[in-house]
């Protein structure tokens, strides 16, 4: 049987890495079987333990937290944020998002609200000025899209933004942020937006 988790050990860290394309089920029926041979190593050791590898939902992290913590009591680090945002990016990356999973919302996001997602984002709607989307894969609004958009918000540089018309004063997708000004917005269009290989945000 194909195995979803490798263990490395280093110096100042035990490291579990965890592959792209394990599901859930596989990443914790696997981790349960593994973890009375790791226990043995924690005899004497107390060393932290480093999870690696897919970027995690934040279920996923916290499972795997208390099913090693209810083993071995050790400090269990991530490199999968817990948050989505600029502030939560540990490293970026790129992934193939083309399916992923998606939240559909009917109506608008008016200014002041807030809406994430751990997946894509569909708004039947527009998204008004002084409103947010943060989607950890793409974002798509079937209407203007005049509030701060940030797709790829936990770090995956192939997550696209698409609207009607882009008139946000600012868009983020994974750590990149593209502002503009308000006399630039007046003049040119657009409606799709994404990381280049230059590593910027373009727009088309």
């Amino acid at each position: 049987m194909s195995r979803c988790i490798n263990i490395y050990f280093k110096r100042d860290s035990i490291v579990l890495k965890i592959k792209d394309d394990a599901t859930t089920n596989e990443i914790l029926s696997e981790l349960r079987d593994k973890l009375p041979d790791l226990k043995e190593f924690y005899k004497d050791e107390k060393t932290p333990i480093l999870v690696t590898g897919k970027i995690l939902k934040r279920f996923e992290i916290d499972s795997i937290q208390k099913i090693i913590q209810s083993v071995i009591k050790v400090r269990v680090d991530f490199d999968s944020p817990r948050t989505l945002g600029l502030h939560g990016i540990k490293r970026t990356f790129k992934k193939d998002i083309k399916i992923s999973e998606t939240k559909f919302y009917k109506g608008s996001i008016r200014s002041g609200q807030k809406l994430e997602f751990e997946g894509s984002i569909v708004i039947i709607g527009d998204v008004n000025d002084g409103a947010e989307v943060i989607a950890e894969d793409n974002i798509a609004v079937v209407g203007n899209l005049r509030g701060m958009a940030h797709a790829g918000a936990k770090g995956n540089e192939e997550a696209i933004i698409a609207a009607s018309i882009i008139e946000s004063p600012q868009i983020r997708i994974a750590s990149k942020i593209l502002e503009r000004e308000r006399r630039d917005i007046e003049r040119e269009s657009y409606s799709y937006a994404y990381i280049n290989d230059e590593g910027l945000i373009e727009m088309e």
